[in-house]
């Protein structure tokens, strides 16, 4: 490993030098050009232990030239770094073999222990992802850095059937993450069958999960193949994972471990040839000290974890976000906006409780209501403000307390039967109150916390613990 030759190729003569000092440094020769067609006959004369390349070069693509260098030397690691950070830049990169993919600007220091773990011959993020990658077609936007990671860990898996567990608040794109793992994964010639738990009765959730036979049940007029019978071959997606009832959970977990099921009412055993993607916006490890989450679940379903970031993470995609969403409004015959500078800024300054969901939607509302066709900052404001009240008005606190108690405790002792069941209940309980309570009173005092705190009678300092500790979003600009 130490003197090993790695190949660097970027069209940036300063890019080059740095990482030819850095790589040096770390014990590595290296060997440097600005052209793909130079990098390509060096390769071809079979020349480097490893190679570290930009994906755009003056000659061309790499990413184009990389399957015939894969075919000529496949045991040459091929480390590709790219300022087009998007999705299908990663997707494209492990589809044609890369063995890492490092959006730039990436740490010098992730790229040195890339190149040893490549050349002790370590497992990288290449492999043959059936994908047909289209710059133009992107089914997530963004290039920060909380969106390289997941970027990259969706490269890797799409060419597994590792159950994967998505997390992430409410509104930032789990669902959309499920459908690109399966689009762009070697199951996407089958069905994508997505299953919302928390929409389901919970009598019906087993007969909808696993099907039924004719005259099971009361209503049962017909026989149902079920989400998992309709998923043969392909991918189910169970969003909203922390609704499903105990019952149900332990059904699921005895699919996970045998790879069968039994319909409602049936006695044949049916096998499973499908991919399963779960995503929830709760902590499931809070339900499971709780008791209403099965832990050995839990861990069948985190097989592979993809926490997806809120957009208050994130602001530097919201420019992205706005033009692809404005893009899509007119597709859909809205008409073409763009945004003024101060409406940008506006946007970016924001916190996004509901997240992308949220953009989206106030997009499509601009589109189809702004008169002008440059959004000014007096509109985005107006926008912003109405948004504000009416999530205000929403966020009461909940008048069935007594419902909630016995919701849970129902859950409780369904799992536990009449054991006493673990501590937990008033944390719980509690959440659920304080989480609206909270944001309620940060929304009638305009976001200041200071006046909330004395509205709720509760010291300023222990307001801010709480409203980091249940992830409230506020106001930066009013404390």
């Amino acid at each position: 490993m130490t003197g090993s030759l790695v190949l660097i190729a970027d069209d940036d003569r300063a890019i080059r030098t740095v990482l030819s000092q850095a790589l040096t440094r770390s014990g590595f020769r290296t060997r440097s050009t600005g052209t793909a067609s130079t990098l390509y006959r060096w390769v071809e004369e079979g020349e480097g232990d490893a190679v570290v390349t930009d994906v755009m070069m003056p000659d061309g693509d790499a990413l184009d030239m990389l399957p015939s260098m894969k075919r000529r030397r496949p045991d040459l690691p091929v480390i590709v770094m790219s300022a087009q950070n998007t999705v299908m830049t990663a997707i494209r990169a492990a589809d044609a073999g890369a063995y890492e993919y490092l959006p730039k600007p990436f740490d010098l220091k992730e790229l040195v222990s890339h190149l040893r773990k490549a050349l002790a011959g370590v497992q990288g993020a290449g492999g043959d992802v059936a994908a047909e990658a289209r710059e133009d077609v992107q089914p997530l936007i963004g290039r920060s850095t909380a969106m390289q990671d997941v970027y990259r860990a969706m490269a890797r898996l799409m060419n597994t059937d590792l159950t994967v567990m998505i997390t992430g608040a409410s509104g930032t794109g789990k669902e959309l993450v499920a459908r690109a793992l399966h689009d762009y994964g070697k199951r996407k010639a089958g069905p994508f069958v997505a299953v919302n738990m928390a929409a389901i009765p919970r009598d019906l959730i087993e007969s909808e999960l696993f099907g039924h036979e004719k005259g099971a049940f009361t209503g049962a007029t017909a026989r149902s193949t079920g989400k998992f019978g309709q998923a043969q071959g392909g991918t189910l997606f169970l969003d909203e994972i922390g609704d499903m009832p105990p019952e149900a959970q332990t059904r699921l977990l005895r699919v996970l471990q045998e790879g069968e099921y039994t319909a409602v009412g049936a006695t044949g055993v049916k096998k499973t040839d499908i991919r399963i993607i779960a995503a929830t916006h709760q902590d499931l490890r809070a339900h499971i000290r709780e008791g209403i989450f099965r832990e050995d679940l839990f861990y069948r379903l985190n097989v592979a974890p993809i926490r997806l970031p809120p957009l208050r993470e994130r602001l530097d995609d919201v420019p992205d976000l706005v033009r692809g969403f404005l893009r899509q409004a007119v597709a859909e015959g809205l008409p073409r906006k763009t945004m003024s500078r101060d409406a940008m800024d506006a946007l970016r300054a924001y916190d996004w409780p509901g997240n992308v969901r949220e953009l989206q939607n106030l997009m499509k509302r601009v589109a189809a209501l702004c008169p002008d066709d440059i959004v000014d900052l007096s509109t985005i404001e107006a926008e912003l403000a109405t948004h504000v009240a009416d999530t205000g008005a929403a966020a009461a606190v909940p008048d069935n307390l007594s419902g909630i108690v016995e919701e849970h405790l129902k859950r409780y002792f369904a799992m536990h039967g009449d054991a006493i069941p673990p501590a937990g209940l008033y944390q719980r309980i509690l959440r659920e109150v304080e989480f609206p309570l909270i944001t309620l009173s940060l929304a009638a005092t305009r976001g200041n916390q200071l006046r909330a705190a004395d509205l709720l009678g509760l010291n300023r300092n222990t307001l801010r613990k709480k409203i980091r500790e249940l992830d409230i979003p506020v106001d930066r600009k009013k404390k």
